[in-house]
C-alpha cells in the first residue's frame, strides 16, 4: 500500500450520540501511520513526514509485536511517571524526541521511551481495507493485535453515550484531550474530515502585555498573553492570533494608546538578554529560542499591561497554553493584577495506565 494520508475529524461542540457510535479517547500525542513489511518499518506523520529515526524503540515494538505486513493508525505518545505521581501524557517531553543528532535521538529513546497506540487497521497482508466500515475495521484490529503487550496498546472504545461522557470528564486528568466518536459504517477516506473530536472548551481573563506584527506587516499579528503566579511575576502564557485583516486594522488602532512609554518598567522588556535568566529562575517570557522557532521573526512591541482580554482555551500544557488562544472580548471591569494563575480548571488527575487497562 502507498503512502497514506490520515482521516481527519471535524471539531463540533458537544459529543454526537447518533445511533451506532463509537467513542474512542482522543490521545495527545504524535499522529502515526505504521508501514511493516518484514523487517521494514516506516512512521509516517500527519503530515506525512517520515518519523522512524526519532522513535527507535517504536520500530522496535513494531517489529516484535505488529503482523509482518500491515498498514495501522494510531499515536505515539509519552507516559511520564515521575516518582511518587501519577503516570501521564506529556507532550512537551513527547516534542523533545525530534532531534537532529543521533546520539540524542539514542538518549532519548532510552530516557522517556514512547508507547504507541494504535486505533485503526488499514491493511493487513496483501488486503486494503479502507473501503469497510469502521465497526469492521476495528474488529480486525482487535483480532490482529489481540496479543500486544505495552508499550503498544489498542484504544479504549465504547458505544456507551454516558460511558463516553464520563470519559470525557475524567480521562482530560491523565492528559488525553477530549474524545473521537466514529461511526460504526464509516469508511477510511485519507485526508478527509469525516470523523468528530471534541475538546474541552474553558475561558480564563489575560493580561495583554505585548503583540507581534503580522507577517504582512502593518498590522497586529498576535496578542501576547500573561498571567501572575503568586509571587507576583507575570509569565507568558500564550497568544490568541486568529483575526481577519480589518480587526488586526482595528486592532492596532485600539493598542496605540499602551503602546505609549510602554517600555518603562515592562516586566518582559529585557527578553532579548534575560532569557537564560528567566529561564533559570522558572519564569516565561515571550521570545526565547528554541529549535521550533528557529528562523522565526520572534521581535514583538510591548504594551503596558493595562489592558485584560477574556480566551478562549482547551487545555494546558505545563504552564502554557497547549494551542493558540481565541479572542472572545475585552475585560475593561477586569484588573490585570486579578488575572492569576488560579483563574485556570485543573482537572483531578487520572492514570493515563487506567485509560489504557479499558482496551
Amino acid at each position: 500500500m502507498p503512502p497514506v494520508e490520515p482521516m481527519l475529524a471535524a471539531s463540533v461542540p458537544e459529543i454526537p450520540a447518533a445511533p451506532g457510535m463509537r467513542y474512542e479517547p482522543k490521545w495527545d500525542g504524535f499522529r502515526t501511520i505504521v508501514f511493516r513489511d518484514g523487517d521494514e518499518v516506516e512512521l509516517l506523520s500527519r503530515g506525512g513526514k517520515t518519523m522512524t529515526r526519532y522513535f527507535p524503540e517504536v520500530v522496535a515494538q513494531v517489529r516484535e509485536q505488529l503482523p509482518a505486513r500491515c498498514v495501522v493508525d494510531g499515536e505515539i505518545v509519552l507516559i511520564h511517571r515521575p516518582e511518587g505521581q501519577t503516570p501521564r501524557l506529556h507532550f512537551e517531553l513527547l516534542q523533545q524526541r525530534i532531534h537532529p543528532a543521533a546520539s540524542r535521538v539514542r538518549l532519548l529513546a532510552e530516557q522517556t521511551p514512547c508507547d504507541f497506540v494504535a486505533f485503526d487497521l488499514l491493511a493487513i497482508g496483501d488486503e486494503s481495507l479502507l473501503a469497510q466500515p469502521y465497526a469492521r475495521r476495528r474488529e480486525r484490529l482487535e483480532a490482529e493485535l489481540a496479543t500486544v503487550k505495552p508499550p503498544v496498546h489498542v484504544t479504549p472504545i465504547t458505544q456507551d453515550l454516558d460511558t463516553a461522557r464520563r470519559w470525557f470528564d475524567e480521562f482530560e486528568g491523565a492528559g488525553l484531550d477530549g474524545l473521537i466518536a466514529k461511526p460504526a459504517d464509516l469508511a477510511y477516506v485519507p485526508g478527509k474530515r469525516l470523523m468528530f473530536k471534541i475538546k474541552h472548551a474553558r475561558t480564563v481573563d489575560c493580561v495583554v502585555a505585548g503583540f507581534r506584527w503580522h507577517k504582512s506587516g502593518g498590522v497586529v499579528g498576535s496578542l501576547l498573553l500573561g498571567l501572575y503566579d503568586d509571587q507576583g511575576r507575570l509569565h507568558h502564557v500564550g497568544v490568541c492570533a486568529s483575526f481577519s485583516m480589518a480587526r488586526r486594522r482595528q486592532l492596532l488602532d485600539e493598542l496605540a494608546p499602551y503602546r505609549e512609554n510602554a517600555r518603562d518598567g515592562h516586566p518582559w522588556l529585557e527578553w532579548i538578554t534575560a532569557v537564560e535568566a528567566a529561564e533559570a529562575a522558572g519564569q516565561r517570557i515571550p521570545g526565547g529560542l528554541s529549535r521550533w522557532s528557529a528562523g522565526k521573526d520572534l521581535s514583538w512591541e510591548p504594551l503596558r499591561p493595562e489592558l485584560v482580554v477574556e480566551v478562549g482555551y482547551d487545555a494546558m500544557e505545563g504552564d502554557r497554553f497547549r494551542h493558540t488562544a481565541q479572542f472572545r472580548r475585552w475585560r475593561p471591569d477586569r484588573t490585570p493584577e486579578s488575572c492569576t494563575y488560579a483563574q485556570l480548571d485543573r482537572p483531578l488527575r487520572f492514570d493515563v495506565d487506567e485509560v489504557l487497562a479499558r482496551s
